[in-house]
């Protein structure tokens, strides 16, 4: 360490010369050295001695070479430092070397030269024997991938809660990896492929992927009645197009929830919320064909639903919505480009993607709306 200061002391010095160097050639007065001006009138008369053929060709360069040696040397004298300023350019020197030593001193005087750095291991376990209430997420999950290294590795339910320590850090990734382990560990037990989806779908901002549906699927293997995996399966149906079945499961997980149970409000609100923007848009041919709404009106949900994604984008089945309602209603200039934006946003769910073309290929039907054009 020791040798370290002196090397950057030393560096330091050199890099203040430099500048200094450079600063003071900078601040040098303008105007031509009078000896590089008398080398440079002796090339000039050599050139008029040969033009006037008084130079053989071989005194010529001889004496060309020697004139631009001389003018080479001045020019070297003349870049040497400046005297002027001298003394404070060597203070400034003298400083800039002596103030990594003085750190280097105090450093030595209030610091712990000589203490070893403390592993990391020790910390863990410092934090294992402390207060659990005081431990944040990236500490817990410092003392779990810890444990997992050790003789509970093969403890799913350790995973698991290392899973949700990794959670409440918003590693969501980390937390499937987690869960992934634990189900291979115990794969008999529906809560962790429940967990696993759910830890997909918080990965994917809300989406029910591929992955996600393979979890819930394995879940409800194991435990036919577990609530979220037949609510996030049900989800996937409505993102795919398949609005009622969906809306079904909902309804079905719904009537399992106890009548304390809060979350049997928040389902009825979701089931509202996507029947008034899906089911009736899907529903126009029909309310129009038997004069249940006006003109007007199938053309007020489908903009109210357009408005929606504009705020809200992310949701794949309103999007599905939005396309097929415009196949019907023979908007092709909306349809092609709302399914061009949805296209370019899902582009990584080949569900949506599948739904949004089968939404684009409804046939639509004469419902004596005006076009976007106009007629």
């Amino acid at each position: 360490m020791i040798g370290f200061w002196i090397a950057a002391a030393g560096l330091s010095a050199a890099v203040a010369a430099l500048v200094l160097r450079g600063a003071a050639r900078g601040l040098a007065p303008a105007g031509d050295d009078p000896a590089l001006a008398v080398h440079r009138r002796q090339l000039s008369e050599i050139d008029e001695l040969a033009e006037r053929g008084l130079l053989a060709e071989g005194e010529l360069k001889a004496a060309r070479a020697e004139a631009g040696r001389r003018l080479l040397a001045a020019a070297d004298q003349s870049a040497a430092w400046p005297r002027e300023g001298l003394g404070p350019r060597r203070v400034v020197v003298t400083i800039a070397a002596l103030a990594p030593l003085l750190a280097l001193g105090l450093y030595v005087v209030v610091g712990a030269p000589g203490a070893p750095d403390q592993p990391f291991a020790r910390r863990v376990a410092e934090w294992k024997a402390g207060d659990p209430a005081m431990l944040d997420p990236p500490r817990i999950v410092a003392i779990l991938e810890q444990a997992a290294r050790g003789k509970d590795g093969a403890n799913p339910e350790l995973y698991r809660n290392l899973a949700i320590a990794r959670m409440a850090g918003g590693d969501a990734v980390g937390a499937a990896e987690a869960l992934r382990k634990a189900v291979r560990l115990a794969p008999q037990r529906a809560d962790l492929w429940t967990a696993l989806g759910e830890a997909f779908v918080t990965s994917e901002q809300g989406q029910v992927g591929a992955d996600a549906r393979t979890a819930f699927t394995e879940a409800l293997k194991r435990d036919p009645g577990d609530v979220s995996a037949r609510y996030h399966l049900a989800k996937a149906l409505i993102a795919d197009g398949r609005v009622e079945e969906g809306l079904a499961g909902w309804r079905q997980v719904r009537n399992a929830l106890g009548s304390e149970d809060p979350r049997r409000d928040v389902l009825d609100a979701e089931i509202a919320r996507t029947a008034k923007a899906g089911r009736l848009v899907d529903a126009v041919p029909q309310q129009a064909a038997a004069g249940e709404v006006t003109p007007d009106m199938i053309q007020g949900m489908v903009e109210g639903l357009a408005q929606r994604l504009a705020a809200a984008p992310d949701d794949p089945e309103g999007w599905v919505r939005l396309v097929r309602a415009y196949a019907v209603l023979g908007d092709a200039a909306r349809r092609d480009a709302a399914l061009k934006d949805a296209s370019q946003r899902f582009k990584d769910q080949p569900r949506v993607l599948a739904a949004l073309r089968q939404a684009a290929d409804t046939p639509a039907q004469n419902l004596n709306l005006p076009r976007s054009d106009g007629r």
